[in-house]
Parts: structure tokens; sequence; C-alpha cells
């Protein structure tokens, strides 16, 4: 049965948990307090996100092995995105390819729509509107559709998520719910199929490879302290390259990197520990960090309130602030 829900979140962790169509993992880079929305549309067979945050943030994403997702900016003024590498500006679209496992990240506060079918149903569509059937492509791509149909297909789902969010029974109602739907798929394929040049731009798999050899064993370390010469050797890359993924994959070296996620999982342990039973010092400790003043400060500095207020939050507050079915 269509349905949609909208949620505003003050937590990372329970924003990317909330995502549909795939697996993620998100470290806000930004200095100061989260802030995100996400609405999400559940039609017959499309389903349909828009996720707003104030920060900037790394994103890690694996897509569904059933689905087939699209990504854009819902709206035109904002900075760019970057995907595996690659610059997404307003009026381009992202093309996953099967079983993705890729990177993002923004300099800014983001918008991002996000639409996907599963691989038959996007192939049967593809033969019934387009002539002929559409298939993920082999290697992630940004692609630039006529400006006309990316106009059209950027204000149906921006008319739809108002809907979720203004007066969320009415998607409920099957007709209603099947024409939208209709419709949304009809500018997908269309942006997708044109007659008119398309332009697309493939993402680097041998930079992508080294990233997910580089995310492989730092899951493998969990929290210990690693150095660079040792995860070269490990992952089989020079430094250089490593700096230079890197750099593409999370907007940052790979030292930077490794900071930010050990503070984000120390993070993560704070809010989801026992306060009888557990303290900061031993937390930090445990993601490697040893100078505890200066943990104490790094941390006030990024996430806006010292440990200890992380470690003593009530679990009730880590929930979303409201719900719309």
């Amino acid at each position: 049965m269509p349905e949609s829900r909208f949620f505003t979140f003050d937590d990372p962790d329970r924003f990317r948990s909330t995502i549909r169509a795939g697996t993620y993992e998100l470290f806000v880079k930004s200095k100061g307090n989260f802030r995100a929305e996400l609405t999400r549309i559940d039609l017959e067979r499309l389903w349909m996100q828009r996720g707003d945050t104030n920060l900037s943030w790394i994103m890690a994403a694996s897509v569904d092995l059933k689905r087939a997702p699209l990504l854009f900016l819902a709206d035109a003024d904002q900075a760019s995105l970057r995907e595996d590498g690659m610059e997404v500006s307003s009026g381009e679209i992202v093309v996953f390819r099967r079983q993705a496992t890729n990177h993002s990240w923004t300099s800014g506060a983001c918008r991002q729509a996000t639409m996907s079918l599963t691989h038959e149903d996007l192939a049967e569509a593809g033969e019934a509107i387009a002539g002929r059937e559409l298939t993920a492509p082999l290697n992630t791509c940004v692609v630039r559709p006529a400006p006309v149909a990316m106009m059209h297909l950027t204000a149906l789902h921006k008319a739809a998520v108002e809907l979720a969010r203004r007066s969320p029974g009415t998607l409920a109602n099957p007709g209603i719910a099947h024409a939208l739907e209709q419709k949304l798929v009809h500018a997908m394929v269309t942006c997708l199929s044109t007659d008119a040049p398309v332009e697309r731009r493939f993402c680097g798999l041998q930079h992508s490879r080294v990233i997910n050899r580089f995310e492989r064993f730092l899951e493998t370390k969990q929290y210990q302290p690693v150095y660079l010469a040792e995860i070269c050797a490990a992952i089989g890359a020079s430094e250089r390259t490593l700096r230079t993924c890197c750099q593409e994959h999370y907007g940052m070296g790979p030292v930077r990197y490794l900071w930010l996620r050990r503070m984000h999982l120390a993070r993560r342990a704070l809010l989801r520990a026992e306060a009888a039973g557990s303290t900061v010092t031993t937390i930090a400790a445990d993601h490697g960090f040893w100078e505890f003043g200066r943990f104490s400060v790094e941390y006030r500095t990024l996430f806006g309130e010292l440990p200890s207020v992380s470690l003593h939050r009530p679990p009730e507050m880590l929930r979303e602030q409201w719900t719309l079915q």
C-alpha cells in the first residue's frame, strides 16, 4: 500500500539508518549541531526520498542489490555534490551500477533527491516508454539529460515531496498514488533515454577500488590508530595514490579522515553507552585518543557539546523529533 513518512533528526546515525535502498555510513565534517529532514515515499513500484542536511558530510553507501537508484540535487541553489570523485551539479543525475559501493561528500548544506525501481521494473518501464530496456550501467556514471526533461523530473519530485509533507494521507489513495507514480516513472525514463545527446561521465574504477580496500582495512582495525605506511602496504597503494583517492572521495586527506572517523565512532559509543558504567576516558582510550583534554576540546568543537554531555544524554533525546505517516 502506498505510504509516506517525514522525519527530522539531530543525530546523523538516526538519519543515515532511515535512508532506503541501501546501507549507509555517514560522518559529519562541519562543526556544529547536526540537523536533517528526510521524506520517504513508497508507491506501488517506485521508492522516493528527499534528504535535507545543514552540515557538510562524507557518506559511504552500498546500494540495495534489488533496486536501481538514481540521485540528483533537489534544488538548483546549492553547492555541488561529489560522488566517487565526480562533481554532480544541478541538472545532472547519478545512475548507480548494480551492487555499487560508492562514496560521496558535500562542502555545505545539501538537499538531494533519490528515486529507485527494481531492476525488472526499470527494464519494463524502459521498454514500454522508450521502446528499449533500461539497465543499470556497468560503472556508476553522471548523466546530464536534456534541460527540459530534467526540470520536469525535478518539479514532479518536489511536488510529490510537498504533498507527502503537507497532506500525507493523500498518497494513501491508490488512484492518486498510481497517477503520480506513472508521471514520475515516465519523467525518469525520459531523462535516461532521450534521443537528444546526453552527456555521461564515469567514475574512476581504479581509485574506487583503492578506497574500498582502504575501508575494508579500517574495518579490520576498528578503532585502533593506524599509520599511512602500514595502510599503504596493506592495501597495495602508494601514499601519493591514497592521498589523491581520499581527496576525491572524502574531500580531505587520509590522516584527517582517520581522525574524523574515530571521532564519530567515539561519539556513537558515548551516546549508546550506559552512563552509570562507562566513562569518557575509557571510551576515548578505546578509540585511540590518549590526550584526554585535547579530545574533549576537539569533540566539543566538532559536535557542539562536551563528551560528558553525550554520555549522559537520555536515550529518548536521540529519537527523531517527530514523524508523520
